[in-house]
């Protein structure tokens, strides 16, 4: 069973490394590796140039102008050829060298259409040092009401369901990753199972992790993606998000 793993990339040269080592070290080698740059000019593309040999024609690359990451994102489930596809940003990297063993081995034989796991943050500057711990583990259908979702990057879906139900809408600006998994999750009921183990590694100060102005578009986009999939939510019940979270980041200080 092979499975595809996205990159959307754009001047992600400082970072990309880290996620083409990561990918390297998979035991799980029936993959392709697909990077979408956004017509990067830094070292991105020299980068991936570098590291093309290692991957002995699993890696493949193409470069033109998007419309941004979820345009990215759309280019890439189009073109893989994989029976399951993953995400994994240009700035993550896999926690552990058998996350694609685990995907396979609960994907392969056709009764999940997704499976998904947990991620952690770091800080950018230590990547030892974790400074919150996403599990995927408390996650329920019924909690994307309260805007919760299960780690988006742990998330490994069949391509056939996004060709059923939909890719990322690009009219959301940061969570049209919830908008997809809303969709996909609550609305359509794929079927979905939680792996019990740290998926991703995430470098602190992407889209959807950088300040106030980010959590106001967030908040907006959760609420225009539960109207126009008719699902009932207001503000409150959102913002009790944000306690868990809190809750969270306590708790992964106190642990790690």
């Amino acid at each position: 069973m092979k499975i595809s793993i996205i990159t959307a990339t754009y001047n992600s040269g400082g970072t990309l490394r880290s996620a083409l080592e990561s990918v390297l070290r998979q035991s799980y080698t029936d993959f392709e590796y697909l990077v979408i740059d956004g017509k990067s000019d830094d070292d991105t593309l020299d980068i991936v140039k570098a590291y093309q040999p290692k991957f002995e024609g699993k890696l493949h690359c193409i470069s033109e102008p998007d419309k941004g990451i979820y345009d990215a994102m759309n280019k890439g489930i189009r073109m893989a050829t994989g029976e399951v596809i993953g995400l994994l940003n240009s700035d993550d990297f896999y926690t552990s060298d058998d996350v694609l063993q685990q995907v396979a081995d609960v994907m392969k034989n056709g009764e999940m259409d997704a499976v998904y796991g947990d991620v952690h943050y770091v800080d950018g500057d230590n990547l030892d040092r974790c400074v919150r711990y996403y599990s995927s583990r408390p996650f329920r259908r019924g909690w994307m009401r309260l805007g919760f979702m299960p780690a988006h990057p742990s998330f490994y879906c069949r391509k056939e369901i996004y060709e059923r139900f939909g890719m990322f809408d690009t009219s959301y600006k940061v969570a049209a990753d919830f908008e997809n998994l809303l969709r996909l999750i609550y609305v359509n009921r794929i079927r979905i199972r939680y792996v019990p183990m740290d998926f991703v590694t995430m470098r602190t100060g992407g889209a959807s992790t950088s300040g106030l102005h980010s959590h106001r578009r967030i908040m907006a986009d959760h609420l225009r993606a539960l109207r126009s999939n008719k699902v009932y939510s207001n503000v409150f019940l959102l913002s009790l998000r944000y306690l868990y979270k809190i809750g969270e980041v306590m708790w992964s200080k106190s642990k790690f």
